[in-house]
C-alpha cells in the first residue's frame, strides 16, 4: 500500500482492451499478490508501470506486444534525463528500481505467452551507488535526544520507550509499528520481529534499559490508550490505533531537532547509530548484519566505512603527522642494527 501522502498513479490506456497495458498490468500485479509479495513491492511495480504506460501512450504505444528493446532503451535514457520538481535528477537507485519492475513485468508476459519475446531481457540496470550514512550520533548526542520527551505526560513516557527501542535494537520504523506485546521476552532480553523486510522473521536482543522503559509504558500509559478489543499492538496512538509510520518519523525528527541537532534524520538515524556504535566497540559485522536484518553482508559493510571516530583514534595514535607537536623518535631496541 502507498505511504501516506504518496500519490497513487494508474496505468493509462484502453481498459476495454484485454491485451492493453491496463489489463496486462493488472494481471501482473494480481500475480505478485498471489505470490505473496509485500503490498509495498506491489505498489512499487504499479508505480513503475504507470510511468511507463504514460510515456508509451505519448508515443502511440498502448500494448505491451508493441514494445521493443529499442523503445525500452529510449525509455531508460529518458529516466536518466528526467528531472524532479526541484530540478534534481532521479537517483540511480530510483532509475534501477523502475527498470527492474519493468524487466519483471515483461519477463512475466513472455513466460505467460502474452508476448512472443522479452524486449527487456538485455536491459542493463544502472550500477548502484554505495552511499554511507551522512549522520551518526555519538553516545552523548543520543543520550541528549533520549532525554527530550516530557516524562510528566503519558505521551512523553511512550515516546521515551519508543526512542529507547529504536536506539537499542536499530529496528526499522515499520517493524516497530508492528510490534506486539507478546513479541518481547523480558526474561531473555529479546524481541521477536515478525515479517520484517523481505517478510523474514528474526529474533534479536534488546537492552535492559529499553525493556525498563517499555515496562513503565506498558503499565502506566498503554492502558490509557488501548481500546477494546485489544489488538495487542505494543505502541499505540492516543486513539488506540497502532502508531502510524509517518507519525513515528515526525516524532523522532521532532526530538532530534529539539535536542539542537538540526535536520539529521529520524528513525533511521538511530539504526545507523546503533550499528556504528556496536562496530566501534568491537562487534563483528556479521552480528550487526543479524541485528539489522540485512539479507546480504554487503548492505552491512557500509558501517565499516562510517565508523570514522575509531579510525580517527587509530590515525592520531599511529600517523607521524597526526599531531601538531613533534614527537620524539622511539629509541631503537638494544642489540638491533
Amino acid at each position: 500500500m502507498p505511504r501516506r501522502g504518496q500519490k497513487t498513479r494508474v496505468v493509462v490506456g484502453d481498459r476495454g482492451d484485454p491485451r492493453g497495458m491496463p489489463a496486462m498490468a493488472q494481471a501482473f500485479l494480481d500475480h505478485l499478490r498471489v505470490a505473496n509479495f509485500s503490498p509495498m513491492t506491489v505498489h512499487h511495480h504499479e508505480f513503475a508501470l504507470a510511468y511507463l504506460s504514460v510515456w508509451l501512450a505519448e508515443r502511440g504505444i498502448t500494448r505491451p506486444r508493441d514494445v521493443t528493446k529499442a523503445i525500452l532503451e529510449r525509455y531508460q535514457r529518458s529516466l536518466y534525463h528526467q528531472r524532479k520538481k526541484n530540478g534534481q535528477p532521479l537517483s540511480f537507485h530510483t532509475q534501477a528500481v523502475r527498470l527492474y519492475c519493468i524487466k519483471m513485468f515483461f519477463r512475466w508476459l513472455a513466460r505467460q505467452n502474452f508476448i512472443l519475446y522479452n524486449p527487456a531481457s538485455e536491459i542493463e540496470l544502472p550500477r548502484g551507488e554505495k552511499r554511507i550514512p551522512r549522520h551518526v550520533l555519538s553516545v552523548a548526542e543520543a543520550e541528549t535526544i533520549l532525554g527530550q520527551p516530557d516524562l510528566a505526560t503519558p505521551r512523553g513516557v511512550r515516546d521515551r520507550a519508543i526512542l529507547e527501542t529504536l536506539y537499542s535494537t536499530g529496528m526499522r520504523r515499520m517493524e516497530l509499528t508492528r510490534l506486539a506485546v507478546f513479541d518481547l521476552d523480558f526474561d531473555r532480553g529479546t524481541v521477536f520481529i515478525r515479517l520484517g523486510k523481505g517478510k523474514k522473521d528474526r529474533l534479536i536482543p534488546i537492552g535492559e534499559r529499553a525493556l525498563a522503559w517499555i515496562d513503565k509504558y506498558s503499565i502506566e500509559v498503554r492502558p490509557l490508550y488501548v481500546r477494546l478489543p485489544d489488538s495487542g499492538t505494543l505502541f499505540l496512538a492516543s486513539t488506540g490505533a497502532a502508531i502510524a509510520p509517518d507519525i513515528l518519523t515526525n516524532l523522532a525528527r521532532d526530538y532530534i531537532e529539539r535536542a539542537g541537532f538540526g535536520n539529521r534524520g529520524a528513525c533511521h538515524l538511530f539504526r545507523h547509530t546503533m550499528a556504528t556504535l556496536m562496530l566501534e566497540n568491537g562487534a563483528d559485522v556479521r552480528y550487526i548484519q543479524e541485528m539489522l536484518g540485512h539479507a546480504k553482508l554487503d548492505s552491512t559493510q557500509i558501517y565499516t566505512q562510517v565508523s570514522i571516530r575509531k579510525l580517527k583514534e587509530i590515525h592520531t595514535v599511529t600517523h607521524p603527522s597526526a599531531r601538531l607537536e613533534k614527537r620524539e623518535p622511539t629509541e631503537p631496541a638494544a642489540g638491533r642494527d
